[in-house]
């Protein structure tokens, strides 16, 4: 019956979308592949997944009360900035990061924008019609949003996201990270040359189908 009630096994539940895989979930929620196979097979073995063409979750109210009571245990211990970069993956909606996010994703952490701990945006492309449901969601964590980046001043907590309402999102998937595309990315980062020169000569060298100006080399 506890089975489920561990960290890693809780945050399985939440994460699993049908016909996922064991690598899969464990880029969903940063974890090594080797600790989630076991703890798959623990949940396996007690009956709250099964293997059916992928990973299933055989009860949905599981899912739904792990959420409740996450949200619970985010008004005594608010979620930190690596939980935070999880937490979409609960949502059950589409998303992909975007921004300076998206810079960080396809550098596969290479490139982080200098970003103060007491002070930080998350940056996520949404659906428009899913906008306030991700108010919605966030909010019960406690984290603030809006669809421009708010004075910290104006804000009761360090982490903030920051919704890019779109009529449609193309995502695809870095490390488990649903992401804009390298394209777009490219883009971003070339709008801001000013803040993103290594990003870009990072990306140049990662991707073949990156040609980018930048240049710059770091003394």
């Amino acid at each position: 019956m506890y089975e489920v009630c561990g960290e890693k096994e809780l945050k399985v539940i939440l994460a699993l979308d049908p016909g996922d895989s064991i690598s899969g979930v464990a880029r969903k929620i940063d974890e090594n592949r080797e600790t989630i196979r076991r703890v798959v097979n623990r949940l396996e073995e007690a009956g709250y997944v099964v293997y059916d063409d992928g990973l299933q979750l055989v009860d949905q109210t599981i899912r739904d009360a792990g959420l409740e009571f996450l949200t619970a245990a985010a008004g005594i211990s608010p979620p930190s900035i690596s939980e935070a970069y999880v937490l979409p993956q609960f949502a059950g909606m589409e998303y992909a990061f975007t921004g300076i996010d998206a810079v960080y994703v396809w550098t596969r952490g290479g490139y982080q924008v200098a970003r103060d701990p007491e002070d930080y945006p998350l940056f996520i492309a949404v659906h428009e019609s899913e906008l306030d449901a991700w108010v919605a969601f966030f909010d019960r964590f406690g984290i603030s949003t809006a669809e421009e980046r708010q004075p910290a001043d104006d804000l009761d907590g360090s982490i903030q996201v920051v919704l890019e309402s779109e009529a449609q999102i193309e995502a695809e998937m870095v490390d488990g990270r649903p992401v804009i595309s390298l394209q777009e990315t490219v883009a971003f980062a070339n709008e801001h040359y000013a803040h993103f020169q290594s990003a870009l000569d990072m990306l140049d060298r990662m991707y073949d189908e990156v040609d980018t100006d930048a240049n710059y080399r770091p003394n």
